[in-house]
């Protein structure tokens, strides 16, 4: 019988025993292992790792949708720990489910897309977070708003640190473009993937705005 253990952790401990040369056989094993585990109904969170002019951007995925996207800074293996405890322990390396992602991702950095069509699965945030989330996709590509603007649209306009808050703690930042709220003196803010990831963002935007 299947047990859960192996789909958690990191690639290099579930190929540890073969020869680290041959590529070829773990890229046959590594499909081998996702096959029987979506078969089995255990692939609970999918996982892969893109490049973007931000840096590397973690992407998991659930059966319900997108779950995370996460930039270095936040400590990918950190991140992928976190899923293991608040999702499932059923984590495995699984590019094809993100295929979809991955592309809008690229589309959207080169240019071609001002918006994201994928679904989400929005379990990590709740509360005030989750409403204040659900109101970023309105600031529309290209625009920024204020953390106060966002509070007064989400039923509290005194609940700007919590804006704040739920930015910070985004587990969607780019889908859910938390980078477009900015201080109501224009200055921009902090940004969980850092303040040249966010200007960097704003600037794409800005200079692809037609």
């Amino acid at each position: 019988m299947m047990t859960t253990a192996p789909f958690a952790g990191s690639d290099d401990q579930l190929f540890a025993g073969l020869p680290a040369h041959d590529n070829e056989a773990q890229r046959r094993l590594h499909a081998r292992l996702i096959a029987a585990a979506a078969e089995a109904g255990i692939l609970d969170v999918a996982y892969c790792t893109i490049d973007s002019p931000v840096g590397p951007l973690l992407l998991a995925a659930t059966d319900d949708g997108l779950v995370r996207v996460a930039y270095a800074v936040e400590d990918h293996d950190a991140v992928l720990g976190q899923l293991a405890d608040r999702v499932s322990p059923r984590v495995l390396r699984a590019p094809a489910r993100l295929d979809a992602v991955a592309r809008e991702i690229d589309e959207y950095f080169a240019g071609r897309r001002h918006a994201f069509d994928v679904t989400l699965d929005l379990r990590l945030a709740q509360g005030f977070r989750r409403t204040v989330l659900s109101h970023l996709p309105e600031i529309t590509y290209g625009m920024t708003a204020s953390y106060a603007t966002i509070a007064a649209a989400s039923g509290n306009p005194t609940a700007v640190r919590a804006v704040g808050t739920a930015c910070a703690r985004n587990p969607l930042p780019i889908i859910l473009p938390c980078h477009r709220v900015i201080r109501s003196d224009g200055v921009i803010g902090q940004y969980i993937g850092g303040q040249a990831a966010k200007r960097a963002l704003l600037t794409l935007e800005s200079a692809s705005r037609v």
